[in-house]
């Protein structure tokens, strides 16, 4: 009888994430010899290959990617069996993996996190910050417990829970003679303007939904990875683009950009937690829900 291990279950699911064996073996906090072994042995027990090596790639064959949900499954059982035990009488302790989207991280984590150590001392946070698609896919699977997101979030393995609205505003050269007088319409043509996030970043999609009447005549030559990138471009005045209000705090300012409003009605996002459906964090879950609506909505101090 074929008998294979957890610890190979593991080094598969991160090689499997990862396509690379060094990333892998860094993902799975091991060498990476030690992880080549269990994988050459894996393929050993069950008698097939299972990645394809060659160039700077790895790549699955027909056998793994029928046997990747079957392991994601398998361990996300695991992680809950070792959630509970670790837990035992008392909630908000052990690892909580935690994942935010890249236009809400940096301006949410600074204020959460203090309060997170604060109050649940026990609670050690794994953060992942990456695109939605990735969150979604990584908490169904039960590599993360919970993520921070912009709605719509629909996946019938999730459950969620609205945090906050997020006003959208429109970062502009601080000289730009296009916006002396705001608010601005969603049909200005100087959003012919507007650059966007790359693709997979949601505020791609709710940037051109707010502005659909106009053809973003910059969006074939100008595509950025992070939201910081995009304003430091505004204000060396090449474009314009859209901004989260979360993102317009003390410390933020950028030389040569300023921001200003939509017209009425203002645009926005809503903010939600999710968390996966039958998770036996789930009371976590909806208690750090609660956590990051109260933090948003204290006074500034």
């Amino acid at each position: 009888m074929t008998s294979l291990t957890v610890r190979q279950m593991l080094y598969f699911d991160a090689l499997a994430q990862a396509r690379h064996f060094g990333r892998a073996a860094e993902l799975a906090g091991v060498t990476q010899p030690a992880l080549s072994a269990q994988i050459a042995e894996l393929e050993a027990r069950l008698g097939c290959r299972l990645f394809e090596r060659g160039g700077r790639e790895v790549h699955l064959t027909e056998e793994a990617v029928a046997l990747q949900p079957r392991i994601e499954s398998i361990l996300a059982q695991i992680r809950e069996v070792e959630a509970i035990a670790r837990r035992g009488r008392q909630t908000m302790r052990g690892r909580f993996r935690l994942g935010m989207i890249p236009t809400v991280a940096p301006y949410l984590l600074p204020q959460v996190m203090p309060e997170l150590r604060r109050r649940f001392p026990g609670l050690q946070v794994e953060l992942r910050e990456a695109v939605t698609a990735t969150l979604v896919a990584e908490t169904a699977a039960g590599r993360i417990d919970g993520f921070v997101a912009a709605l719509p979030l629909d996946h019938p393995a999730l459950s969620t829970e609205t945090l906050f609205d997020d006003r959208f505003l429109l970062a502009v050269p601080a000289g730009d003679p296009d916006f002396v007088a705001p608010p601005v319409s969603p049909e200005s043509p100087a959003l012919e303007r507007l650059m966007l996030l790359e693709e997979g970043h949601c505020m791609r999609d709710q940037a051109l939904a707010i502005c659909g009447s106009v053809r973003p005549a910059n969006l074939a030559n100008y595509g950025a990875t992070s939201l910081t990138t995009l304003l430091q471009m505004v204000g060396h005045g090449l474009g314009v683009t859209l901004i989260p209000e979360m993102a317009t705090g003390p410390g933020s300012a950028i030389p040569d950009l300023k921001v200003v409003p939509f017209a009425a009605p203002e645009p926005s996002r809503a903010i939600a937690f999710a968390w996966r459906r039958n998770s036996q964090r789930a009371a976590e879950c909806r208690e750090l829900a609660a956590l990051l609506r109260d933090l948003r909505e204290r006074p500034a101090a």
